[in-house]
């Protein structure tokens, strides 16, 4: 049995779609030595595209429903994936990876995972906030500040931890306080109900995350940037590298996909496991031949 899932969100009318891609990717990276999930929330199950559940069984991943309203103060759905994260689990380790991320070359769980810890990467940069904020996240747990400084990965240096929630590898079985993806959602909830703290939407699941991993008992592992390369930013307009070999990458958008040569690629993975080049082309359905003609501009656009 493997030791690992992989799982995601597969919420319609995007990212379910988006989610065979990411699918295709993890089977032609890692075969069968890893599960795979995709979670939608169980009020938008029906509208989930019926390729996408005809995908995942031809490449032995599942989609399950997690109930999602009411698990926040006020709607959060970039907090999926930490609702994502608490639902129970088969493996011994779980990743995380957000639905926008492809991975590129043969992979091993073992590269991942790290007993006693949490595996994630440091986060592109922390513009948006002070590292005075620190003081009241951790604050509001009476704890202090931790001792250890990072090196961003585009802009910021000697700065306190502070990870990417794009690709988090845990374990499922208890830690020291507890287990990990409950104490990350404790944590965010806690966190966001702090006035003083400022913007903690959208970034409340980065911000809870490095807590979370304290809190937790567990430490910290850093993914390397080939593991998780981060496009966009900084470096928009720029190819990948050539001196290093990039296993993953976090693309955020189909431009920036295209931008470095990976789109059509990311269609041939698609291909390779499902023998279509574009996943509603799996069943046939009402307005099939509206997506099909969608499909072959696109289509047109890659070659």
């Amino acid at each position: 049995m493997p030791k690992l899932t992989i799982f995601y969100i597969a919420d319609p009318a995007n990212y379910d779609i988006m989610s065979c891609t990411l699918l295709a990717s993890i089977r032609q990276a890692f075969g069968d030595s890893v599960k795979t999930i995709g979670y939608c929330s169980e009020h938008m199950i029906d509208d989930v595209h019926p390729a996408v559940f005809k995908a995942h069984e031809m490449m032995g991943g599942e989609i399950r429903s997690m109930k999602t309203e009411g698990m926040w103060d006020e709607p959060y759905p970039h907090g999926n994936k930490i609702i994502a994260a608490l639902q129970p689990r088969e493996t011994e380790y779980s990743a995380f990876v957000d639905t926008d991320v492809l991975f590129l070359r043969p992979n091993s769980p073992d590269n991942l995972i790290r007993p006693g810890h949490v595996a994630c990467s440091v986060a592109a940069s922390m513009v948006w906030a002070e590292q005075s904020i620190w003081d009241d996240v951790y604050g509001a747990f009476d704890m202090p500040l931790p001792e250890e400084r990072v090196s961003l990965m585009r802009r910021g240096s000697n700065v306190l931890p502070y990870y990417s929630s794009g690709f988090v590898v845990f374990p499922e079985a208890d830690g020291p306080a507890g287990r990990f993806a409950d104490m990350w959602y404790e944590t965010a909830r806690t966190i966001d109900r702090v006035e003083t703290i400022p913007r903690r939407r959208p970034y409340l699941d980065q911000l809870s995350l490095p807590v979370a991993i304290r809190r937790s008992g567990l430490g910290w592992s850093e993914i390397p940037e080939e593991h998780h390369y981060i496009l966009g930013g900084k470096l928009r307009g720029e190819p990948l590298p050539q001196d290093r070999e990039i296993y993953t990458v976090h693309y955020r958008n189909n431009n920036l996909l295209s931008e470095v040569g990976l789109r059509k690629p990311a269609r041939q993975m698609l291909n390779a496991q499902t023998g279509v080049r574009f996943v509603r082309r799996l069943v046939n359905t009402p307005d099939a031949d509206r997506e099909r003609e969608a499909e072959a501009d696109s289509q047109d656009e890659l070659e």
